[in-house]
Protein backbone atom coordinates (compact mmCIF):
# COMPACT_ATOMS: atom_id res chain seq x y z
CA UNK A 1 0.00 0.00 0.00
CA UNK A 2 1.37 3.03 -1.07
CA UNK A 3 2.64 5.60 1.85
CA UNK A 4 0.28 8.44 2.67
CA UNK A 5 1.45 12.00 1.39
CA UNK A 6 2.23 13.61 4.33
CA UNK A 7 0.06 16.99 4.13
CA UNK A 8 -0.67 17.54 7.81
CA UNK A 9 2.47 16.90 9.08
CA UNK A 10 4.19 19.38 6.60
CA UNK A 11 1.30 21.90 7.84
CA UNK A 12 1.98 21.49 11.62
CA UNK A 13 5.66 21.66 10.77
CA UNK A 14 4.78 25.02 8.94
CA UNK A 15 2.48 25.87 12.17
CA UNK A 16 5.43 25.15 14.64
CA UNK A 17 8.14 27.37 12.40
CA UNK A 18 5.28 30.41 12.92
CA UNK A 19 4.99 29.62 17.00
CA UNK A 20 8.63 29.88 17.25
CA UNK A 21 8.56 33.41 15.21
CA UNK A 22 5.87 34.43 17.03
CA UNK A 23 7.58 33.49 20.69
CA UNK A 24 10.65 35.67 19.90
CA UNK A 25 8.50 38.37 18.44
CA UNK A 26 6.38 38.12 21.70
CA UNK A 27 9.93 38.26 24.01
CA UNK A 28 11.25 41.31 21.68
CA UNK A 29 8.13 43.18 22.28
CA UNK A 30 7.76 42.76 26.01
CA UNK A 31 10.99 43.94 26.44
CA UNK A 32 10.25 47.40 25.71
CA UNK A 33 8.61 48.33 28.89
CA UNK A 34 11.68 47.80 30.55
CA UNK A 35 14.02 49.48 28.13
CA UNK A 36 11.52 52.55 28.50
CA UNK A 37 11.58 52.55 32.17
CA UNK A 38 15.57 52.40 32.93
CA UNK A 39 16.18 54.53 29.26
CA UNK A 40 17.92 52.28 27.69
CA UNK A 41 17.33 54.18 24.49
CA UNK A 42 20.57 52.58 21.96
CA UNK A 43 19.13 49.27 23.19
CA UNK A 44 15.37 49.98 22.14
CA UNK A 45 16.82 50.94 18.30
CA UNK A 46 18.62 47.57 18.59
CA UNK A 47 15.61 45.63 19.34
CA UNK A 48 13.59 47.41 17.31
CA UNK A 49 16.38 46.75 14.07
CA UNK A 50 15.98 43.12 15.21
CA UNK A 51 12.69 42.65 15.45
CA UNK A 52 12.52 43.42 11.75
CA UNK A 53 15.04 40.97 10.85
CA UNK A 54 13.60 38.20 12.89
CA UNK A 55 10.85 37.46 10.31
CA UNK A 56 13.39 36.49 7.01
CA UNK A 57 15.48 34.72 9.97
CA UNK A 58 12.92 32.12 11.09
CA UNK A 59 11.42 31.74 7.95
CA UNK A 60 14.59 30.61 6.38
CA UNK A 61 14.81 28.38 9.22
CA UNK A 62 11.61 26.88 9.03
CA UNK A 63 11.96 26.50 5.18
CA UNK A 64 15.07 24.70 5.82
CA UNK A 65 13.74 22.39 8.09
CA UNK A 66 10.85 21.34 6.38
CA UNK A 67 13.34 20.82 3.51
CA UNK A 68 15.45 18.52 5.87
CA UNK A 69 12.75 16.71 7.70
CA UNK A 70 10.29 15.44 4.25
CA UNK A 71 13.19 15.76 1.47
CA UNK A 72 13.07 17.41 -1.11
CA UNK A 73 11.33 15.10 -3.45
CA UNK A 74 8.42 14.76 -1.31
CA UNK A 75 7.81 18.44 -0.42
CA UNK A 76 7.73 19.80 -3.87
CA UNK A 77 5.04 18.34 -5.16
CA UNK A 78 3.23 21.32 -5.99
CA UNK A 79 -0.10 19.80 -6.89
CA UNK A 80 -0.32 18.27 -3.80
CA UNK A 81 -0.05 21.62 -1.83
CA UNK A 82 -4.14 22.32 -1.65
CA UNK A 83 -4.25 19.12 1.37
CA UNK A 84 -1.48 21.02 2.95
CA UNK A 85 -3.40 24.72 2.82
CA UNK A 86 -6.80 22.59 3.97
CA UNK A 87 -5.09 20.95 6.78
CA UNK A 88 -3.25 24.13 8.10
CA UNK A 89 -6.70 26.33 7.77
CA UNK A 90 -8.16 23.58 10.44
CA UNK A 91 -5.27 24.02 12.53
CA UNK A 92 -5.00 27.80 12.78
CA UNK A 93 -9.26 28.02 12.65
CA UNK A 94 -9.02 28.17 16.76
CA UNK A 95 -6.28 30.89 16.91
CA UNK A 96 -6.11 34.51 17.41
CA UNK A 97 -3.27 35.51 15.24
CA UNK A 98 -4.95 33.23 12.61
CA UNK A 99 -4.24 36.22 9.85
CA UNK A 100 -0.93 36.67 10.66
CA UNK A 101 -0.83 32.57 10.67
CA UNK A 102 -1.69 32.64 6.67
CA UNK A 103 1.02 35.14 5.90
CA UNK A 104 3.66 33.09 7.88
CA UNK A 105 2.14 29.80 5.38
CA UNK A 106 2.43 32.05 1.90
CA UNK A 107 5.91 33.25 2.97
CA UNK A 108 7.36 29.05 3.50
CA UNK A 109 5.28 28.32 0.18
CA UNK A 110 7.13 31.26 -1.52
CA UNK A 111 10.66 30.38 -0.14
CA UNK A 112 10.17 26.64 -1.25
CA UNK A 113 8.39 26.94 -5.33
CA UNK A 114 8.78 30.12 -7.94
CA UNK A 115 6.43 32.52 -8.09
CA UNK A 116 4.51 31.10 -11.27
CA UNK A 117 3.44 28.59 -8.59
CA UNK A 118 1.40 30.56 -7.02
CA UNK A 119 -2.40 30.36 -7.16
CA UNK A 120 -5.15 30.30 -4.38
CA UNK A 121 -5.76 26.66 -4.17
CA UNK A 122 -1.64 26.58 -2.96
CA UNK A 123 -1.69 29.33 -0.61
CA UNK A 124 -3.95 32.53 0.17
CA UNK A 125 -3.91 34.56 -2.03
CA UNK A 126 -6.95 35.52 -0.57
CA UNK A 127 -7.55 35.53 3.15
CA UNK A 128 -9.92 32.70 4.51
CA UNK A 129 -10.33 34.68 7.97
CA UNK A 130 -13.69 35.97 8.58
CA UNK A 131 -13.50 39.84 7.94
CA UNK A 132 -14.90 40.72 11.31
CA UNK A 133 -15.10 39.00 14.19
CA UNK A 134 -18.47 38.22 16.29
CA UNK A 135 -17.07 39.04 19.64
CA UNK A 136 -14.00 39.95 21.40
CA UNK A 137 -12.24 36.75 22.88
CA UNK A 138 -9.68 38.60 24.89
CA UNK A 139 -10.53 41.60 26.50
CA UNK A 140 -8.32 44.62 24.90
CA UNK A 141 -9.58 47.44 26.42
CA UNK A 142 -10.32 49.30 29.53
CA UNK A 143 -13.49 51.15 29.90
CA UNK A 144 -13.78 54.57 31.66
CA UNK A 145 -17.05 56.88 32.63
CA UNK A 146 -16.22 60.11 34.12
CA UNK A 147 -19.78 61.01 34.70
CA UNK A 148 -18.21 64.51 35.37
CA UNK A 149 -15.56 63.84 36.95
CA UNK A 150 -12.78 64.37 34.28
CA UNK A 151 -10.00 64.67 36.86
CA UNK A 152 -10.95 61.17 38.70
CA UNK A 153 -10.78 59.54 35.49
CA UNK A 154 -7.30 61.10 34.30
CA UNK A 155 -6.21 60.00 37.81
CA UNK A 156 -7.89 56.34 37.21
CA UNK A 157 -6.05 56.19 33.97
CA UNK A 158 -2.60 57.19 34.85
CA UNK A 159 -3.12 55.20 38.08
CA UNK A 160 -3.71 52.21 35.72
CA UNK A 161 -0.52 52.42 33.41
CA UNK A 162 1.83 52.94 36.41
CA UNK A 163 5.47 52.18 35.54
CA UNK A 164 8.71 51.04 38.21
CA UNK A 165 9.31 54.65 37.40
CA UNK A 166 7.13 57.33 39.45
CA UNK A 167 5.50 60.21 37.51
CA UNK A 168 8.04 63.54 38.29
CA UNK A 169 4.77 65.91 39.07
CA UNK A 170 1.33 63.78 38.86
CA UNK A 171 -0.92 66.40 39.78
CA UNK A 172 1.00 69.28 37.56
CA UNK A 173 -0.04 66.19 34.62
CA UNK A 174 -3.29 66.02 35.40
CA UNK A 175 -4.32 69.56 35.76
CA UNK A 176 -2.59 70.13 31.85
CA UNK A 177 -4.31 66.94 30.73
CA UNK A 178 -7.80 68.07 31.85
CA UNK A 179 -7.03 71.70 30.63
CA UNK A 180 -6.16 70.06 27.15
CA UNK A 181 -8.93 67.72 27.06
CA UNK A 182 -11.27 70.71 27.64
CA UNK A 183 -9.73 72.77 25.16
CA UNK A 184 -9.66 70.55 22.57
CA UNK A 185 -13.65 69.23 22.71
CA UNK A 186 -16.65 70.84 22.65
CA UNK A 187 -18.14 72.40 26.17
CA UNK A 188 -21.02 70.10 26.22
CA UNK A 189 -18.99 66.63 25.82
CA UNK A 190 -17.14 66.97 28.89
CA UNK A 191 -20.89 67.27 30.54
CA UNK A 192 -22.14 64.58 28.64
CA UNK A 193 -23.74 61.86 31.08
CA UNK A 194 -22.76 59.22 28.05
CA UNK A 195 -19.19 60.45 27.81
CA UNK A 196 -17.29 57.06 28.28
CA UNK A 197 -13.22 56.76 27.00
CA UNK A 198 -12.32 53.28 26.03
CA UNK A 199 -8.19 52.89 26.25
CA UNK A 200 -6.17 49.92 24.59
CA UNK A 201 -5.17 47.73 27.30
CA UNK A 202 -0.86 47.83 26.17
CA UNK A 203 0.85 50.89 26.03
CA UNK A 204 2.45 51.37 22.71
CA UNK A 205 6.35 51.85 22.71
CA UNK A 206 8.69 53.41 20.19
CA UNK A 207 12.41 55.04 20.30
CA UNK A 208 11.93 57.78 23.98
CA UNK A 209 8.12 56.99 23.74
CA UNK A 210 5.10 55.53 25.52
CA UNK A 211 1.61 55.93 23.92
CA UNK A 212 -1.95 54.95 25.41
CA UNK A 213 -4.33 54.95 22.67
CA UNK A 214 -7.82 54.60 22.73
CA UNK A 215 -11.25 56.80 22.10
CA UNK A 216 -14.00 59.12 23.78
CA UNK A 217 -17.86 57.96 22.62
CA UNK A 218 -20.31 59.69 23.49
CA UNK A 219 -24.05 58.25 22.11
CA UNK A 220 -23.43 59.79 18.45
CA UNK A 221 -19.94 60.93 18.37
CA UNK A 222 -16.39 59.61 18.56
CA UNK A 223 -12.41 61.20 19.14
CA UNK A 224 -9.66 59.04 19.27
CA UNK A 225 -7.60 59.59 21.94
CA UNK A 226 -3.87 59.39 22.37
CA UNK A 227 -1.81 60.40 26.00
CA UNK A 228 2.05 60.28 25.03
CA UNK A 229 4.40 59.43 27.99
CA UNK A 230 7.76 60.36 28.12
CA UNK A 231 10.51 59.01 30.61
CA UNK A 232 12.98 61.88 31.55
CA UNK A 233 15.91 60.27 33.02
CA UNK A 234 16.63 61.60 37.09
CA UNK A 235 13.28 63.10 36.96
CA UNK A 236 10.92 60.62 36.05
CA UNK A 237 7.53 59.54 33.87
CA UNK A 238 5.90 62.58 31.76
CA UNK A 239 2.40 62.72 30.49
CA UNK A 240 4.14 64.86 27.36
CA UNK A 241 0.18 65.84 26.44
CA UNK A 242 -3.48 64.63 25.33
CA UNK A 243 -4.39 64.35 21.82
CA UNK A 244 -7.50 64.46 20.36
CA UNK A 245 -7.32 65.28 16.47
CA UNK A 246 -7.32 62.77 13.61
CA UNK A 247 -4.83 64.23 11.77
CA UNK A 248 -2.36 64.41 14.83
CA UNK A 249 -3.18 60.78 15.90
CA UNK A 250 -3.08 59.85 11.79
CA UNK A 251 0.79 60.83 12.36
CA UNK A 252 1.70 59.21 15.36
CA UNK A 253 0.65 56.00 13.27
CA UNK A 254 2.69 57.56 9.96
CA UNK A 255 4.31 55.74 7.40
CA UNK A 256 7.32 56.92 8.15
CA UNK A 257 7.66 55.98 11.45
CA UNK A 258 9.74 53.54 13.45
CA UNK A 259 7.16 50.57 14.34
CA UNK A 260 5.12 50.49 17.63
CA UNK A 261 6.20 47.67 20.18
CA UNK A 262 2.79 46.61 21.64
CA UNK A 263 1.31 43.10 23.19
CA UNK A 264 -1.46 42.67 21.10
CA UNK A 265 -3.76 39.56 22.05
CA UNK A 266 -5.75 39.89 18.72
CA UNK A 267 -3.98 40.98 15.90
CA UNK A 268 -7.38 41.89 14.01
CA UNK A 269 -9.17 43.14 16.76
CA UNK A 270 -6.83 46.06 17.71
CA UNK A 271 -6.42 46.75 13.92
CA UNK A 272 -10.18 47.20 13.77
CA UNK A 273 -9.72 49.41 16.95
CA UNK A 274 -7.53 51.56 15.27
CA UNK A 275 -9.07 51.68 11.98
CA UNK A 276 -12.44 52.93 13.76
CA UNK A 277 -10.53 55.65 15.19
CA UNK A 278 -8.33 56.16 12.24
CA UNK A 279 -10.55 55.66 9.29
CA UNK A 280 -8.34 57.03 6.71
CA UNK A 281 -5.58 54.93 7.73
CA UNK A 282 -5.20 51.26 5.22
CA UNK A 283 -5.31 48.53 7.25
CA UNK A 284 -2.17 46.84 5.74
CA UNK A 285 -0.72 50.31 7.59
CA UNK A 286 -2.18 49.62 10.71
CA UNK A 287 -1.00 46.14 10.91
CA UNK A 288 2.24 47.75 9.80
CA UNK A 289 2.65 50.41 12.30
CA UNK A 290 2.60 47.45 15.04
CA UNK A 291 5.54 45.23 13.50
CA UNK A 292 3.64 42.89 11.44
CA UNK A 293 4.87 44.45 8.24
CA UNK A 294 4.78 41.30 6.48
CA UNK A 295 0.87 41.14 7.00
CA UNK A 296 0.78 44.51 6.04
CA UNK A 297 2.28 44.02 2.89
CA UNK A 298 -0.42 40.57 2.49
CA UNK A 299 -2.93 43.31 3.22
CA UNK A 300 -1.22 45.86 0.72
CA UNK A 301 -1.56 42.94 -1.93
CA UNK A 302 -4.78 41.87 -1.70
CA UNK A 303 -5.80 45.57 -1.74
CA UNK A 304 -4.24 46.61 -5.01
CA UNK A 305 -5.69 43.30 -6.85
CA UNK A 306 -9.36 43.95 -5.70
CA UNK A 307 -8.59 47.73 -6.61
CA UNK A 308 -7.36 46.64 -9.82
CA UNK A 309 -9.82 44.31 -10.41
CA UNK A 310 -13.08 46.72 -9.76
CA UNK A 311 -12.07 50.07 -11.41
CA UNK A 312 -10.79 51.11 -15.02
CA UNK A 313 -7.30 52.14 -13.56
CA UNK A 314 -4.35 52.08 -15.18
CA UNK A 315 -0.49 52.55 -14.83
CA UNK A 316 0.68 56.13 -15.42
CA UNK A 317 4.50 57.25 -15.14
CA UNK A 318 4.43 59.17 -12.10
CA UNK A 319 4.31 62.96 -12.09
CA UNK A 320 8.06 65.34 -10.88
CA UNK A 321 11.36 64.92 -12.95
CA UNK A 322 11.97 61.32 -13.62
CA UNK A 323 14.75 59.44 -12.12
CA UNK A 324 18.43 58.65 -12.96
CA UNK A 325 18.64 55.29 -10.82
CA UNK A 326 15.03 54.47 -10.23
CA UNK A 327 11.96 54.47 -12.28
CA UNK A 328 8.62 55.27 -10.80
CA UNK A 329 4.97 54.83 -11.95
CA UNK A 330 1.64 54.30 -10.08
CA UNK A 331 -1.72 54.13 -10.25
CA UNK A 332 -4.04 57.91 -10.07
CA UNK A 333 -6.63 55.77 -7.78
CA UNK A 334 -4.32 53.95 -5.35
CA UNK A 335 -2.30 56.08 -2.79
CA UNK A 336 0.83 54.07 -4.18
CA UNK A 337 3.96 54.58 -6.56
CA UNK A 338 5.90 51.64 -7.55
CA UNK A 339 9.67 51.91 -8.15
CA UNK A 340 12.26 49.78 -10.03
CA UNK A 341 15.88 50.00 -10.70
CA UNK A 342 16.91 50.79 -13.68
CA UNK A 343 19.27 49.18 -15.96
CA UNK A 344 21.93 51.99 -16.66
CA UNK A 345 22.13 54.61 -14.29
CA UNK A 346 23.24 58.60 -15.22
CA UNK A 347 26.85 58.71 -15.50
CA UNK A 348 26.99 60.89 -12.41
CA UNK A 349 25.60 58.14 -10.20
CA UNK A 350 28.44 56.05 -8.65
CA UNK A 351 26.09 53.65 -7.58
CA UNK A 352 25.57 49.80 -8.59
CA UNK A 353 22.18 47.88 -9.00
CA UNK A 354 23.25 45.83 -5.36
CA UNK A 355 23.71 49.24 -3.67
CA UNK A 356 20.75 50.44 -4.48
CA UNK A 357 18.99 47.33 -3.12
CA UNK A 358 21.33 47.52 -0.14
CA UNK A 359 20.34 51.07 0.76
CA UNK A 360 16.39 50.27 0.33
CA UNK A 361 16.67 47.26 2.59
CA UNK A 362 18.57 49.70 4.90
CA UNK A 363 16.31 51.84 5.05
CA UNK A 364 13.83 49.52 6.55
CA UNK A 365 15.96 48.83 9.57
CA UNK A 366 17.02 52.36 10.97
CA UNK A 367 14.97 54.82 13.06
CA UNK A 368 13.14 56.79 10.16
CA UNK A 369 12.20 59.46 12.97
CA UNK A 370 8.71 60.00 10.61
CA UNK A 371 11.05 61.56 7.93
CA UNK A 372 11.46 58.74 5.56
CA UNK A 373 8.68 56.90 3.81
CA UNK A 374 8.78 53.08 4.84
CA UNK A 375 8.53 50.79 1.92
CA UNK A 376 7.88 47.22 0.89
CA UNK A 377 9.59 44.79 -1.38
CA UNK A 378 7.97 42.70 -3.90
CA UNK A 379 9.46 39.75 -6.18
CA UNK A 380 7.22 38.89 -9.68
CA UNK A 381 4.15 40.99 -9.56
CA UNK A 382 2.18 40.21 -12.04
CA UNK A 383 -0.48 42.43 -14.02
CA UNK A 384 -2.44 42.26 -16.70
CA UNK A 385 -1.24 44.53 -20.00
CA UNK A 386 -3.97 46.30 -20.04
CA UNK A 387 -3.97 47.88 -17.12
CA UNK A 388 -0.79 49.99 -18.09
CA UNK A 389 -1.40 52.95 -20.39
CA UNK A 390 0.89 52.18 -23.53
CA UNK A 391 2.92 55.27 -22.97
CA UNK A 392 4.43 53.63 -19.65
CA UNK A 393 4.57 50.12 -20.31
CA UNK A 394 6.78 51.46 -23.28
CA UNK A 395 9.28 53.56 -21.20
CA UNK A 396 9.30 50.52 -18.46
CA UNK A 397 10.61 48.55 -21.15
CA UNK A 398 12.91 50.77 -22.06
CA UNK A 399 15.05 52.01 -18.76
CA UNK A 400 14.39 48.49 -17.11
CA UNK A 401 13.84 45.76 -19.78
CA UNK A 402 15.58 42.97 -17.08
CA UNK A 403 13.05 43.81 -14.51
CA UNK A 404 9.81 44.39 -16.64
CA UNK A 405 8.98 42.19 -19.38
CA UNK A 406 5.73 41.32 -21.68
CA UNK A 407 4.36 37.37 -21.55
CA UNK A 408 1.60 37.70 -23.58
CA UNK A 409 -1.25 39.51 -22.27
CA UNK A 410 0.59 39.51 -18.75
CA UNK A 411 3.48 42.07 -17.45
CA UNK A 412 5.92 40.53 -14.83
CA UNK A 413 7.64 43.08 -12.95
CA UNK A 414 10.79 40.97 -11.64
CA UNK A 415 10.85 43.61 -8.60
CA UNK A 416 10.17 46.68 -7.08
CA UNK A 417 9.25 48.53 -4.33
CA UNK A 418 6.44 50.19 -3.09
CA UNK A 419 6.30 53.90 -1.33
CA UNK A 420 3.13 55.66 -0.73
CA UNK A 421 2.71 58.31 -3.33
CA UNK A 422 3.43 61.86 -2.06
CA UNK A 423 3.58 65.50 -3.96
CA UNK A 424 7.49 66.09 -5.02
CA UNK A 425 8.74 68.49 -3.07
CA UNK A 426 9.57 70.88 -6.10
CA UNK A 427 6.47 70.38 -7.88
CA UNK A 428 4.89 72.05 -3.77
CA UNK A 429 7.18 74.93 -3.97
CA UNK A 430 6.54 75.40 -7.54
CA UNK A 431 2.91 75.96 -7.20
CA UNK A 432 2.67 76.70 -3.19
CA UNK A 433 1.09 80.17 -2.05
CA UNK A 434 4.41 82.11 -0.20
CA UNK A 435 3.24 81.11 3.11
CA UNK A 436 2.99 77.15 1.79
CA UNK A 437 6.62 77.32 0.38
CA UNK A 438 7.93 79.31 3.44
CA UNK A 439 6.58 76.54 5.86
CA UNK A 440 7.14 73.66 3.63
CA UNK A 441 11.33 75.21 2.92
CA UNK A 442 10.88 75.46 6.88
CA UNK A 443 9.81 71.41 7.57
CA UNK A 444 12.54 70.23 4.85
CA UNK A 445 15.41 71.70 6.48
CA UNK A 446 14.18 70.49 9.86
CA UNK A 447 13.51 66.88 8.11
CA UNK A 448 17.24 67.54 7.16
CA UNK A 449 18.05 67.91 10.65
CA UNK A 450 16.01 65.48 11.99
CA UNK A 451 17.40 62.64 10.25
CA UNK A 452 21.08 63.69 10.56
CA UNK A 453 20.60 63.74 14.48
CA UNK A 454 19.60 60.18 13.72
CA UNK A 455 22.83 59.42 12.03
CA UNK A 456 21.04 59.35 8.46
CA UNK A 457 22.46 62.00 5.96
CA UNK A 458 20.43 61.55 2.57
CA UNK A 459 22.83 61.96 0.14
CA UNK A 460 21.53 63.39 -2.93
CA UNK A 461 18.82 66.41 -0.68
CA UNK A 462 17.85 68.00 -4.09
CA UNK A 463 14.02 69.04 -3.67
CA UNK A 464 12.85 66.50 -6.18
CA UNK A 465 13.64 63.65 -3.57
CA UNK A 466 11.78 64.87 -0.96
CA UNK A 467 7.41 64.30 -0.95
CA UNK A 468 5.22 66.62 0.72
CA UNK A 469 2.38 64.31 2.51
CA UNK A 470 -1.53 64.80 2.96
CA UNK A 471 -0.58 66.36 6.11
CA UNK A 472 1.85 68.77 5.09
CA UNK A 473 4.98 67.10 6.25
CA UNK A 474 8.32 66.83 4.19
CA UNK A 475 9.32 63.29 4.18
CA UNK A 476 12.25 61.92 2.34
CA UNK A 477 11.76 59.09 -0.21
CA UNK A 478 14.92 58.74 -2.58
CA UNK A 479 17.08 56.28 -1.01
CA UNK A 480 20.23 55.16 -3.52
CA UNK A 481 22.72 58.01 -1.69
CA UNK A 482 21.53 57.46 1.77
CA UNK A 483 23.75 56.57 4.38
CA UNK A 484 24.63 56.62 7.76
CA UNK A 485 25.72 60.20 9.28
CA UNK A 486 29.03 59.34 10.66
CA UNK A 487 30.06 57.71 7.28
CA UNK A 488 30.64 60.96 5.88
CA UNK A 489 33.17 63.62 5.81
CA UNK A 490 32.32 67.21 6.28
CA UNK A 491 34.50 69.85 4.77
CA UNK A 492 34.75 73.43 4.71
CA UNK A 493 36.27 74.54 0.84
CA UNK A 494 39.71 75.36 1.16
CA UNK A 495 40.89 78.96 0.26
CA UNK A 496 41.62 79.48 -3.01
CA UNK A 497 45.27 79.63 -3.91
CA UNK A 498 45.27 81.89 -6.60
CA UNK A 499 42.33 84.21 -7.90
CA UNK A 500 41.89 82.12 -11.06
CA UNK A 501 41.43 79.15 -9.20
CA UNK A 502 37.86 79.88 -8.53
CA UNK A 503 36.82 80.59 -11.81
CA UNK A 504 38.59 77.09 -13.02
CA UNK A 505 35.88 74.48 -13.74
CA UNK A 506 37.94 71.65 -12.05
CA UNK A 507 38.16 72.33 -7.60
CA UNK A 508 41.93 73.27 -6.87
CA UNK A 509 41.41 70.99 -4.00
CA UNK A 510 41.56 67.12 -3.54
CA UNK A 511 38.12 65.74 -3.42
CA UNK A 512 37.67 62.07 -1.46
CA UNK A 513 34.81 59.69 -2.36
CA UNK A 514 32.73 60.51 1.10
CA UNK A 515 33.95 64.10 1.44
CA UNK A 516 31.10 66.54 1.23
CA UNK A 517 31.20 70.50 1.53
CA UNK A 518 27.81 71.94 2.75
CA UNK A 519 29.24 75.33 1.59
CA UNK A 520 28.07 74.20 -1.72
CA UNK A 521 24.69 73.14 -0.81
CA UNK A 522 22.71 76.88 -1.85
CA UNK A 523 23.26 76.38 -5.53
CA UNK A 524 22.88 73.11 -5.90
CA UNK A 525 19.60 72.71 -3.67
CA UNK A 526 17.86 75.94 -4.98
CA UNK A 527 17.80 77.45 -8.65
CA UNK A 528 15.24 79.97 -7.38
CA UNK A 529 17.05 83.02 -5.54
CA UNK A 530 14.82 83.78 -3.17
CA UNK A 531 14.07 80.42 -2.15
CA UNK A 532 17.88 80.13 -1.51
CA UNK A 533 17.92 83.34 0.42
CA UNK A 534 14.56 82.14 2.80
CA UNK A 535 15.86 79.10 3.27
CA UNK A 536 18.93 80.10 4.34
CA UNK A 537 17.37 82.45 6.68
CA UNK A 538 15.63 79.19 8.20
CA UNK A 539 18.53 77.00 7.86
CA UNK A 540 21.24 78.30 7.38
CA UNK A 541 23.81 76.19 9.82
CA UNK A 542 23.40 73.56 7.71
CA UNK A 543 25.49 75.19 4.97
CA UNK A 544 28.26 74.96 7.79
CA UNK A 545 30.24 71.73 8.00
CA UNK A 546 30.95 72.41 11.91
CA UNK A 547 27.29 71.90 11.97
CA UNK A 548 27.41 68.06 10.61
CA UNK A 549 30.62 67.98 12.67
CA UNK A 550 29.00 68.55 16.06
CA UNK A 551 26.03 66.30 14.87
CA UNK A 552 28.38 63.40 14.72
CA UNK A 553 30.50 63.76 17.47
CA UNK A 554 26.60 63.80 19.72
CA UNK A 555 25.94 60.42 17.91
CA UNK A 556 29.18 59.02 18.43
CA UNK A 557 28.91 59.75 22.45
CA UNK A 558 26.01 57.87 22.17
CA UNK A 559 22.53 60.26 22.61
CA UNK A 560 19.23 59.49 21.32
CA UNK A 561 17.08 62.26 20.04
CA UNK A 562 13.96 63.73 20.76
CA UNK A 563 11.38 63.73 17.57
CA UNK A 564 8.42 64.09 18.74
CA UNK A 565 5.23 63.21 16.03
CA UNK A 566 2.75 65.41 17.47
CA UNK A 567 2.83 68.69 18.33
CA UNK A 568 3.68 69.95 21.70
CA UNK A 569 4.92 73.58 23.26
CA UNK A 570 8.54 74.84 21.69
CA UNK A 571 10.10 73.03 18.42
CA UNK A 572 11.39 69.82 18.00
CA UNK A 573 14.42 70.95 16.59
CA UNK A 574 17.13 68.34 17.45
Amino acid sequence: MAQQWPAADIARQILLGFDDYRDAFRRITEGARARFEQARWQEAQRASAARISLYEEKANEAGARLLAHFGRTVLLQVERWPQVKAAYIELIDPRLDDELAETWYNSIFCKLFSHDCISDRTMFIQTTRPAFRAEERVAQTRLYRPHGNLAGVLRQILDDHAFDVPYADLAGDLARLGAQLQSCLPDWVCKDPALSIELFCSVLYRNKGAYLVGRLNTRDEQWPLVIPLLHREGQGIVADGLITDEAEVSIIFSFTRTYFMVEVPVPAEFVGFLKRILPGKYIAELYTSIGFYKHGKSEFYRALIDHLASTDDRFVMAPGVRGMVMSVFTLPGFNTVFKIIKDRFSPIKTVNHAAVIEKYRLVKHVDRVGRMADTQEFADFRFPKDKFEPECLAELLEVAPSTVEVQGETVLIRHCWTERRMTPLNLYVESGSEQQVREALEDYGLAIKQLAAANIFPGDMLLKNFGVTRHGRVVFYDYDEVCFLTEVNFRHIPEARYPEDEMASEPWYSVGPNDVFPEEFPRFLFTDRAQRQLFASLHGELYDADYWKGLQKAIREGKVIDVFPYRRSGHDHP
